[in-house]
């Protein structure tokens, strides 16, 4: 299944080179949304992985983000101990302007040019019937 969020990135963790052949770099972001009279913050860690890893480049701390990701789970077990693990794989970040935030503000009404304003009805006493 693939899903979206949009968020603040708030943290851009180092990339990490887990072993020869797997490299990841994860990163933060952080969602509000107001329900009713209560505010909720998320913190939302997301990994990338392997070339996907340059998809961070160019973003920073503070710019709005939407992210598109996988969910993945994964069994571990050592020493008869069973873990589970859950990634949100991003695959897609794409930064969101202003105006697609939400933040209920419309955007600015573009300025108006009187050569693009329709010619004024003429009357007529002709009735078309």
């Amino acid at each position: 299944m693939n899903f979206e969020l949009t968020g603040k990135i708030i943290q851009i963790m180092e990339l990490v080179q887990v072993s020869d052949r797997f490299k990841k770099q994860e990163f933060v972001i952080e969602k509000s949304e107001t329900t009713g009279n209560f505010d909720f913050t998320d913190y939302i860690k997301f990994q990338l992985t392997q070339d996907r890893t340059s998809l961070i480049q160019g973003y920073s701390v503070g710019d709005v983000v939407k992210v598109a990701f996988n969910i993945r789970g994964n069994k571990w077990e050592k020493q008869g101990v069973v873990n589970y693990f859950t990634n949100l794989d991003a695959w897609r970040i794409e930064k969101v302007s202003e105006t697609e935030t939400g933040n209920n503000q419309p955007p600015p009404m573009p300025p108006i040019d009187d050569n693009e304003m329709p010619p004024p009805e003429t009357s007529s006493d002709d009735l078309p019937f």
